[in-house]
Protein backbone atom coordinates (compact mmCIF):
# COMPACT_ATOMS: atom_id res chain seq x y z
CA UNK A 1 0.00 0.00 0.00
CA UNK A 2 1.43 3.18 -0.67
CA UNK A 3 -0.12 6.79 0.69
CA UNK A 4 0.65 10.24 -0.09
CA UNK A 5 0.24 13.18 1.94
CA UNK A 6 1.28 16.79 1.20
CA UNK A 7 1.82 20.52 2.06
CA UNK A 8 1.90 19.76 6.00
CA UNK A 9 3.62 22.98 6.77
CA UNK A 10 4.91 21.96 10.13
CA UNK A 11 6.81 25.86 10.96
CA UNK A 12 8.92 26.94 13.93
CA UNK A 13 5.44 28.36 15.26
CA UNK A 14 6.41 32.70 14.12
CA UNK A 15 4.35 32.55 11.09
CA UNK A 16 1.25 30.83 12.40
CA UNK A 17 0.18 27.76 13.62
CA UNK A 18 1.09 24.08 12.83
CA UNK A 19 -2.07 21.57 12.60
CA UNK A 20 -2.76 20.14 15.60
CA UNK A 21 -0.78 16.69 17.01
CA UNK A 22 -4.77 15.28 16.92
CA UNK A 23 -4.49 15.21 13.27
CA UNK A 24 -1.72 12.79 13.46
CA UNK A 25 -3.24 10.93 15.81
CA UNK A 26 -6.39 10.47 14.18
CA UNK A 27 -4.06 9.50 10.63
CA UNK A 28 -2.45 6.97 12.59
CA UNK A 29 -5.26 4.91 13.48
CA UNK A 30 -6.54 5.59 9.88
CA UNK A 31 -3.48 4.04 9.01
CA UNK A 32 -4.39 1.13 10.80
CA UNK A 33 -7.78 0.50 9.34
CA UNK A 34 -6.52 0.91 5.86
CA UNK A 35 -3.48 -1.66 6.82
CA UNK A 36 -6.29 -4.15 7.60
CA UNK A 37 -8.96 -3.37 4.85
CA UNK A 38 -5.63 -3.31 2.27
CA UNK A 39 -5.19 -6.57 3.83
CA UNK A 40 -8.67 -8.12 2.05
CA UNK A 41 -7.35 -9.45 -1.50
CA UNK A 42 -9.04 -9.85 -4.38
CA UNK A 43 -11.60 -12.91 -3.51
CA UNK A 44 -11.83 -11.75 -0.03
CA UNK A 45 -9.46 -13.61 0.96
CA UNK A 46 -7.13 -12.06 4.03
CA UNK A 47 -3.38 -11.63 3.81
CA UNK A 48 -1.64 -9.40 5.81
CA UNK A 49 0.10 -6.95 4.41
CA UNK A 50 3.82 -6.53 5.33
CA UNK A 51 4.66 -3.06 4.18
CA UNK A 52 3.47 0.58 4.05
CA UNK A 53 5.15 3.31 2.32
CA UNK A 54 3.86 6.39 2.92
CA UNK A 55 5.37 9.34 0.57
CA UNK A 56 5.96 12.97 2.11
CA UNK A 57 5.01 14.87 -1.65
CA UNK A 58 6.65 18.35 -0.66
CA UNK A 59 6.01 21.51 1.87
CA UNK A 60 6.57 19.30 4.81
CA UNK A 61 8.63 21.48 7.00
CA UNK A 62 7.64 25.09 6.56
CA UNK A 63 10.73 27.04 6.23
CA UNK A 64 9.76 29.96 4.42
CA UNK A 65 7.40 31.32 6.93
CA UNK A 66 9.81 32.12 9.76
CA UNK A 67 10.69 35.73 11.09
CA UNK A 68 14.17 33.97 11.48
CA UNK A 69 14.73 35.23 8.18
CA UNK A 70 14.26 38.50 9.31
CA UNK A 71 17.08 37.95 12.55
CA UNK A 72 19.33 40.19 10.13
CA UNK A 73 19.53 43.18 8.39
CA UNK A 74 20.91 43.74 5.05
CA UNK A 75 24.07 44.80 5.36
CA UNK A 76 25.19 43.26 8.83
CA UNK A 77 26.89 39.97 8.97
CA UNK A 78 25.70 37.28 8.71
CA UNK A 79 22.48 38.20 7.05
CA UNK A 80 20.85 35.71 4.71
CA UNK A 81 17.67 35.24 3.09
CA UNK A 82 16.34 32.63 0.93
CA UNK A 83 17.22 34.14 -2.15
CA UNK A 84 20.87 34.75 -0.75
CA UNK A 85 23.24 32.27 -2.62
CA UNK A 86 23.00 28.99 -0.15
CA UNK A 87 27.05 28.85 -0.67
CA UNK A 88 26.96 32.09 1.50
CA UNK A 89 28.29 31.48 4.71
CA UNK A 90 25.60 31.64 7.35
CA UNK A 91 22.91 30.31 4.99
CA UNK A 92 23.31 26.81 6.24
CA UNK A 93 23.01 27.84 10.19
CA UNK A 94 20.31 29.94 9.72
CA UNK A 95 18.78 26.97 7.87
CA UNK A 96 19.67 24.68 10.54
CA UNK A 97 18.43 26.55 13.26
CA UNK A 98 14.80 27.06 11.82
CA UNK A 99 14.88 23.13 10.99
CA UNK A 100 15.66 22.68 14.61
CA UNK A 101 12.71 24.95 15.54
CA UNK A 102 10.10 23.51 13.38
CA UNK A 103 11.05 19.78 14.21
CA UNK A 104 11.16 20.83 18.05
CA UNK A 105 7.78 22.94 17.71
CA UNK A 106 6.59 20.03 16.38
CA UNK A 107 8.35 17.14 18.62
CA UNK A 108 4.96 15.21 19.48
CA UNK A 109 3.52 14.77 16.25
CA UNK A 110 6.88 14.23 14.06
CA UNK A 111 7.07 11.42 17.25
CA UNK A 112 3.54 9.66 15.87
CA UNK A 113 5.20 9.35 12.33
CA UNK A 114 8.26 8.44 13.70
CA UNK A 115 6.77 5.38 15.93
CA UNK A 116 5.40 4.38 12.32
CA UNK A 117 8.56 3.97 10.45
CA UNK A 118 10.36 2.22 13.36
CA UNK A 119 7.21 -0.57 13.66
CA UNK A 120 5.88 0.29 17.39
CA UNK A 121 2.70 2.22 15.93
CA UNK A 122 1.57 0.29 13.24
CA UNK A 123 0.18 -3.77 14.40
CA UNK A 124 -2.49 -5.38 12.34
CA UNK A 125 -4.28 -9.22 13.18
CA UNK A 126 -2.85 -12.33 11.48
CA UNK A 127 -4.78 -14.28 9.21
CA UNK A 128 -6.04 -17.35 9.94
CA UNK A 129 -5.73 -20.56 8.40
CA UNK A 130 -8.88 -19.70 6.26
CA UNK A 131 -7.62 -16.87 5.41
CA UNK A 132 -9.69 -14.41 7.51
CA UNK A 133 -8.32 -11.92 10.31
CA UNK A 134 -7.68 -13.18 13.82
CA UNK A 135 -8.20 -11.07 16.31
CA UNK A 136 -7.96 -13.40 19.13
CA UNK A 137 -4.41 -13.49 18.32
CA UNK A 138 -1.61 -11.20 19.03
CA UNK A 139 -1.27 -8.46 16.31
CA UNK A 140 1.94 -8.56 13.97
CA UNK A 141 4.09 -5.47 13.05
CA UNK A 142 3.66 -3.80 9.17
CA UNK A 143 6.65 -2.09 8.18
CA UNK A 144 6.54 1.42 7.16
CA UNK A 145 8.56 3.63 5.19
CA UNK A 146 8.59 7.48 5.16
CA UNK A 147 10.07 9.12 2.01
CA UNK A 148 10.50 12.88 1.75
CA UNK A 149 10.37 14.77 -1.33
CA UNK A 150 10.52 18.86 -1.72
CA UNK A 151 8.28 21.41 -2.44
CA UNK A 152 8.76 25.30 -2.57
CA UNK A 153 8.60 25.67 0.85
CA UNK A 154 11.12 23.13 1.96
CA UNK A 155 13.50 23.13 -1.24
CA UNK A 156 16.17 24.16 0.88
CA UNK A 157 16.40 20.32 1.52
CA UNK A 158 17.30 20.03 -2.19
CA UNK A 159 20.62 21.11 -2.18
CA UNK A 160 24.16 19.60 -2.30
CA UNK A 161 26.46 20.21 -0.05
CA UNK A 162 27.95 18.58 2.95
CA UNK A 163 26.44 21.04 5.23
CA UNK A 164 22.81 20.28 4.19
CA UNK A 165 23.41 16.48 4.34
CA UNK A 166 23.90 17.28 8.09
CA UNK A 167 20.37 19.22 7.98
CA UNK A 168 19.09 16.37 6.36
CA UNK A 169 20.41 13.68 8.75
CA UNK A 170 18.53 15.90 11.48
CA UNK A 171 15.10 15.88 9.64
CA UNK A 172 15.58 11.83 8.87
CA UNK A 173 16.16 10.70 12.47
CA UNK A 174 13.44 12.89 13.59
CA UNK A 175 10.98 11.26 11.25
CA UNK A 176 12.51 7.73 10.54
CA UNK A 177 12.80 8.56 7.07
CA UNK A 178 14.10 6.07 4.25
CA UNK A 179 16.02 8.99 2.31
CA UNK A 180 19.49 9.04 2.59
CA UNK A 181 21.22 12.08 3.88
CA UNK A 182 21.75 13.45 0.41
CA UNK A 183 19.14 15.71 -1.19
CA UNK A 184 16.22 14.46 -0.99
CA UNK A 185 14.45 14.48 -4.23
CA UNK A 186 12.33 17.10 -5.80
CA UNK A 187 11.91 15.47 -8.87
CA UNK A 188 11.30 11.78 -9.31
CA UNK A 189 13.41 11.66 -12.36
CA UNK A 190 16.53 13.28 -11.15
CA UNK A 191 20.06 11.27 -9.96
CA UNK A 192 19.55 9.78 -6.58
CA UNK A 193 15.24 8.68 -6.90
CA UNK A 194 15.18 5.96 -8.61
CA UNK A 195 14.14 3.54 -5.85
CA UNK A 196 11.64 5.85 -5.36
CA UNK A 197 10.43 6.01 -8.85
CA UNK A 198 10.36 2.33 -8.95
CA UNK A 199 8.39 1.86 -5.76
CA UNK A 200 6.02 4.72 -7.45
CA UNK A 201 6.04 3.28 -10.78
CA UNK A 202 4.42 -0.55 -8.72
CA UNK A 203 1.29 1.63 -8.01
CA UNK A 204 1.58 3.44 -11.62
CA UNK A 205 2.05 6.72 -10.06
CA UNK A 206 4.13 9.93 -10.95
CA UNK A 207 4.27 12.43 -8.45
CA UNK A 208 5.15 16.05 -7.85
CA UNK A 209 4.60 18.69 -5.85
CA UNK A 210 3.43 20.78 -8.52
CA UNK A 211 4.86 24.19 -8.17
CA UNK A 212 7.12 23.70 -11.39
CA UNK A 213 3.97 25.04 -13.20
CA UNK A 214 3.35 28.34 -10.91
CA UNK A 215 5.64 30.74 -11.93
CA UNK A 216 5.02 33.15 -9.17
CA UNK A 217 6.76 29.64 -6.43
CA UNK A 218 9.24 28.22 -8.91
CA UNK A 219 12.34 29.76 -10.24
CA UNK A 220 12.76 31.14 -13.45
CA UNK A 221 15.92 30.56 -15.44
CA UNK A 222 16.99 33.05 -17.80
CA UNK A 223 17.12 30.38 -20.75
CA UNK A 224 13.45 29.96 -19.94
CA UNK A 225 12.12 33.37 -20.08
CA UNK A 226 10.81 33.05 -23.37
CA UNK A 227 8.74 29.96 -22.79
CA UNK A 228 5.32 29.17 -21.13
CA UNK A 229 5.80 26.45 -18.57
CA UNK A 230 3.06 24.89 -19.68
CA UNK A 231 4.70 24.01 -22.62
CA UNK A 232 6.72 21.40 -21.24
CA UNK A 233 10.19 23.05 -20.20
CA UNK A 234 12.57 20.23 -19.41
CA UNK A 235 13.26 19.98 -15.40
CA UNK A 236 16.87 19.80 -14.56
CA UNK A 237 18.09 19.20 -10.94
CA UNK A 238 19.61 22.30 -10.42
CA UNK A 239 16.38 24.39 -11.07
CA UNK A 240 15.06 23.74 -7.59
CA UNK A 241 18.12 25.36 -5.94
CA UNK A 242 16.95 28.77 -6.02
CA UNK A 243 14.47 30.78 -4.47
CA UNK A 244 11.02 32.18 -6.52
CA UNK A 245 9.63 35.46 -6.03
CA UNK A 246 6.98 33.70 -4.14
CA UNK A 247 9.88 33.49 -1.34
CA UNK A 248 10.62 37.18 -1.74
CA UNK A 249 6.86 37.76 -1.01
CA UNK A 250 6.79 35.94 1.82
CA UNK A 251 9.60 36.92 3.47
CA UNK A 252 9.40 40.67 2.67
CA UNK A 253 5.62 40.90 3.02
CA UNK A 254 3.71 38.73 5.19
CA UNK A 255 6.68 37.17 7.68
CA UNK A 256 7.68 41.13 8.16
CA UNK A 257 4.43 42.51 8.35
CA UNK A 258 3.78 41.09 12.26
CA UNK A 259 7.66 42.05 13.08
CA UNK A 260 7.22 45.40 11.58
CA UNK A 261 3.83 46.01 13.54
CA UNK A 262 4.77 44.55 16.91
CA UNK A 263 8.14 46.94 16.39
CA UNK A 264 5.58 49.74 15.68
CA UNK A 265 2.61 49.30 17.75
CA UNK A 266 3.99 47.20 20.53
CA UNK A 267 2.82 49.54 23.28
CA UNK A 268 -0.49 50.91 21.43
CA UNK A 269 -2.03 48.24 20.74
CA UNK A 270 -3.77 45.51 22.24
CA UNK A 271 -1.28 42.01 22.42
CA UNK A 272 -3.71 39.96 20.95
CA UNK A 273 -3.82 42.14 17.65
CA UNK A 274 -0.08 41.83 17.31
CA UNK A 275 -0.42 38.50 18.10
CA UNK A 276 -2.82 37.21 15.08
CA UNK A 277 -0.67 38.96 12.11
CA UNK A 278 1.46 35.85 12.24
CA UNK A 279 -1.46 33.70 10.91
CA UNK A 280 -1.67 35.87 7.84
CA UNK A 281 -0.09 32.94 6.14
CA UNK A 282 -3.23 30.81 6.88
CA UNK A 283 -6.09 33.17 5.53
CA UNK A 284 -8.05 31.70 3.13
CA UNK A 285 -9.22 32.44 0.18
CA UNK A 286 -5.48 34.44 -0.05
CA UNK A 287 -7.56 37.40 -1.81
CA UNK A 288 -9.48 37.73 1.84
CA UNK A 289 -6.27 39.10 3.13
CA UNK A 290 -6.95 42.45 3.46
CA UNK A 291 -10.26 42.05 4.57
CA UNK A 292 -9.08 39.46 7.51
CA UNK A 293 -6.55 42.67 9.06
CA UNK A 294 -9.62 45.02 8.76
CA UNK A 295 -11.70 42.39 10.81
CA UNK A 296 -8.39 41.89 13.44
CA UNK A 297 -8.37 45.73 13.71
CA UNK A 298 -12.17 46.65 13.97
CA UNK A 299 -12.27 43.22 17.27
CA UNK A 300 -10.04 44.73 18.66
CA UNK A 301 -11.57 48.55 18.60
CA UNK A 302 -8.50 50.05 16.67
CA UNK A 303 -9.21 53.52 15.77
CA UNK A 304 -8.93 55.55 12.72
CA UNK A 305 -5.80 57.22 13.11
CA UNK A 306 -3.87 53.85 13.86
CA UNK A 307 -6.09 52.10 11.42
CA UNK A 308 -4.50 54.31 8.35
CA UNK A 309 -0.93 53.51 10.24
CA UNK A 310 -1.39 50.58 9.32
CA UNK A 311 -2.17 50.72 6.37
CA UNK A 312 0.61 52.69 5.80
CA UNK A 313 2.85 50.00 7.13
CA UNK A 314 1.24 48.15 4.93
CA UNK A 315 1.73 49.91 1.45
CA UNK A 316 5.53 50.79 2.91
CA UNK A 317 6.63 47.14 3.05
CA UNK A 318 4.80 46.47 -0.48
CA UNK A 319 7.02 49.64 -2.05
CA UNK A 320 10.18 47.73 -0.63
CA UNK A 321 9.29 44.56 -1.65
CA UNK A 322 9.35 45.60 -5.38
CA UNK A 323 12.79 47.02 -4.76
CA UNK A 324 14.15 43.57 -3.60
CA UNK A 325 16.98 42.36 -6.24
CA UNK A 326 15.53 39.51 -7.12
CA UNK A 327 12.12 41.35 -7.81
CA UNK A 328 14.15 43.85 -9.86
CA UNK A 329 15.81 41.24 -11.71
CA UNK A 330 12.91 39.43 -12.48
CA UNK A 331 11.12 42.98 -14.25
CA UNK A 332 11.94 42.45 -17.82
CA UNK A 333 11.84 45.21 -20.48
CA UNK A 334 9.27 45.48 -23.02
CA UNK A 335 7.50 42.36 -21.72
CA UNK A 336 4.54 42.31 -19.62
CA UNK A 337 5.43 39.89 -16.79
CA UNK A 338 4.06 39.26 -12.96
CA UNK A 339 6.56 41.93 -11.94
CA UNK A 340 4.12 44.33 -13.78
CA UNK A 341 1.45 42.60 -12.16
CA UNK A 342 2.40 42.92 -8.65
CA UNK A 343 3.51 46.94 -9.74
CA UNK A 344 -0.05 47.31 -10.63
CA UNK A 345 -1.64 45.42 -7.90
CA UNK A 346 0.62 47.14 -5.12
CA UNK A 347 0.00 50.62 -7.00
CA UNK A 348 -4.08 49.91 -6.74
CA UNK A 349 -4.07 49.05 -3.02
CA UNK A 350 -1.66 51.58 -1.99
CA UNK A 351 -3.94 54.61 -2.98
CA UNK A 352 -7.02 52.94 -0.98
CA UNK A 353 -7.82 52.19 3.02
CA UNK A 354 -8.86 48.54 4.21
CA UNK A 355 -11.81 49.44 3.47
CA UNK A 356 -12.13 50.51 0.33
CA UNK A 357 -10.09 47.60 -0.37
CA UNK A 358 -12.12 45.09 1.62
CA UNK A 359 -15.36 46.28 -0.73
CA UNK A 360 -13.41 46.01 -4.03
CA UNK A 361 -13.18 42.30 -2.59
CA UNK A 362 -17.08 41.48 -1.64
CA UNK A 363 -17.82 42.96 -4.49
CA UNK A 364 -15.27 40.66 -6.97
CA UNK A 365 -16.12 37.67 -4.59
CA UNK A 366 -20.14 38.42 -5.73
CA UNK A 367 -19.24 38.94 -9.10
CA UNK A 368 -16.71 36.71 -10.01
CA UNK A 369 -15.62 34.59 -7.69
CA UNK A 370 -16.65 30.85 -8.75
CA UNK A 371 -13.87 28.94 -7.43
CA UNK A 372 -10.38 31.21 -6.58
CA UNK A 373 -8.73 27.84 -6.47
CA UNK A 374 -5.65 26.51 -8.60
CA UNK A 375 -6.22 24.12 -10.64
CA UNK A 376 -3.29 21.63 -12.06
CA UNK A 377 -5.04 19.38 -13.74
CA UNK A 378 -4.28 20.54 -17.40
CA UNK A 379 -0.56 20.22 -16.73
CA UNK A 380 -1.15 16.37 -15.77
CA UNK A 381 -2.03 16.02 -19.37
CA UNK A 382 1.36 17.06 -20.50
CA UNK A 383 3.29 14.94 -18.33
CA UNK A 384 5.11 12.15 -20.55
CA UNK A 385 4.10 9.56 -17.76
CA UNK A 386 0.53 9.96 -18.71
CA UNK A 387 1.09 10.78 -22.76
CA UNK A 388 3.05 7.69 -23.24
CA UNK A 389 0.28 5.81 -20.60
CA UNK A 390 3.18 4.96 -17.92
CA UNK A 391 1.32 6.79 -15.27
CA UNK A 392 -2.42 5.84 -14.10
CA UNK A 393 -2.31 8.48 -11.57
CA UNK A 394 -0.68 11.70 -12.41
CA UNK A 395 -0.47 13.50 -8.95
CA UNK A 396 0.36 16.64 -7.30
CA UNK A 397 0.42 18.64 -4.16
CA UNK A 398 1.01 22.52 -3.80
CA UNK A 399 -2.50 24.57 -4.44
CA UNK A 400 -3.96 22.57 -1.22
CA UNK A 401 -7.03 22.34 -3.05
CA UNK A 402 -7.76 18.26 -3.04
CA UNK A 403 -9.88 17.23 -6.33
CA UNK A 404 -9.89 14.38 -8.77
CA UNK A 405 -10.56 14.90 -12.20
CA UNK A 406 -10.76 12.02 -14.91
CA UNK A 407 -8.03 12.42 -17.56
CA UNK A 408 -8.67 9.66 -19.84
CA UNK A 409 -9.81 5.71 -20.05
CA UNK A 410 -7.70 4.00 -22.66
CA UNK A 411 -9.44 0.73 -24.02
CA UNK A 412 -7.83 -2.69 -23.29
CA UNK A 413 -8.73 -6.25 -23.69
CA UNK A 414 -10.39 -6.80 -20.20
CA UNK A 415 -11.51 -3.42 -18.57
CA UNK A 416 -10.26 0.03 -19.57
CA UNK A 417 -6.95 1.56 -18.23
CA UNK A 418 -8.23 4.59 -16.23
CA UNK A 419 -6.10 7.63 -16.16
CA UNK A 420 -6.67 10.36 -13.40
CA UNK A 421 -5.01 13.48 -11.73
CA UNK A 422 -5.35 14.03 -8.10
CA UNK A 423 -4.32 16.31 -5.48
CA UNK A 424 -3.17 15.45 -2.05
CA UNK A 425 -4.83 18.58 -0.68
CA UNK A 426 -3.06 19.99 2.98
CA UNK A 427 -2.81 19.17 5.95
CA UNK A 428 -3.31 22.86 7.77
CA UNK A 429 -5.48 25.20 9.86
CA UNK A 430 -7.27 27.73 7.92
CA UNK A 431 -9.45 31.14 8.50
CA UNK A 432 -11.87 30.93 5.99
CA UNK A 433 -14.10 33.48 5.55
CA UNK A 434 -17.81 33.28 5.98
CA UNK A 435 -19.65 32.96 2.74
CA UNK A 436 -23.18 34.81 4.36
CA UNK A 437 -22.44 39.25 4.59
CA UNK A 438 -18.68 38.80 3.89
CA UNK A 439 -18.73 42.78 4.03
CA UNK A 440 -18.93 41.64 8.01
CA UNK A 441 -15.44 40.18 7.96
CA UNK A 442 -16.25 37.17 9.92
CA UNK A 443 -13.79 34.28 9.75
CA UNK A 444 -14.47 30.34 10.99
CA UNK A 445 -11.06 28.45 12.03
CA UNK A 446 -11.08 24.89 11.25
CA UNK A 447 -8.42 22.00 10.45
CA UNK A 448 -8.29 19.99 6.81
CA UNK A 449 -6.14 16.95 6.28
CA UNK A 450 -6.17 14.61 3.31
CA UNK A 451 -3.91 11.31 2.35
CA UNK A 452 -4.20 9.19 -0.86
CA UNK A 453 -3.92 5.79 -1.06
CA UNK A 454 -2.90 3.50 -3.79
CA UNK A 455 -2.98 -0.54 -3.49
CA UNK A 456 -1.34 -3.30 -5.59
CA UNK A 457 -1.26 -7.56 -6.21
CA UNK A 458 -5.18 -7.48 -5.32
CA UNK A 459 -5.16 -5.49 -1.78
CA UNK A 460 -8.23 -3.57 -0.79
CA UNK A 461 -10.11 -6.28 -2.83
CA UNK A 462 -8.21 -5.49 -5.78
CA UNK A 463 -9.21 -1.44 -5.50
CA UNK A 464 -6.38 0.66 -6.93
CA UNK A 465 -7.06 3.78 -4.78
CA UNK A 466 -9.20 5.62 -2.80
CA UNK A 467 -8.60 9.42 -1.30
CA UNK A 468 -9.42 10.54 2.21
CA UNK A 469 -10.60 14.15 2.86
CA UNK A 470 -11.77 15.89 6.16
CA UNK A 471 -12.05 19.07 8.43
CA UNK A 472 -12.44 19.16 12.23
CA UNK A 473 -12.61 22.18 14.41
CA UNK A 474 -10.29 23.68 16.49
Amino acid sequence: MLVIVSDLHLGDGTCGKSISTSAFHLFADRLREMAINASIRTGDRYRPIKTIDILMLGDILEVLHSVRWLDTKPGQPGCVRPWTDFHTPGFAATLDRITGDCLENNREAIAILHSLAHGKGLTIPPATPGGRPDFDAPEQPVKVRLHYMTGNHDWYYHLPGPAFDKIRSKIIAAFGLSNPPKRFPYDITEPGAEKLKALLDEYGVFARHGDFYDSFNFPEKPEESQKDRSQKVEYSPEMRDAASLGDVFAVEILNRFSVAAREKFKDKLPKKLIESLSELVNVRPALATPLWISSQLRQNDVSAEDQEAFKDLWDSLCRDFLKQDPVRAADKKFKLDIVNWLKLGIGVIDKFSFQAIDDIVVWIRRKFWADDEIKFFTHALKEKAFQDGHAQFVVYGHTHHHEIVPLDSVPAQQEPTNQMYINSGTWHTYFDLAVNKPEQQKFISYQVLTYLCFFKDGERRGRRFETWSGAFSN
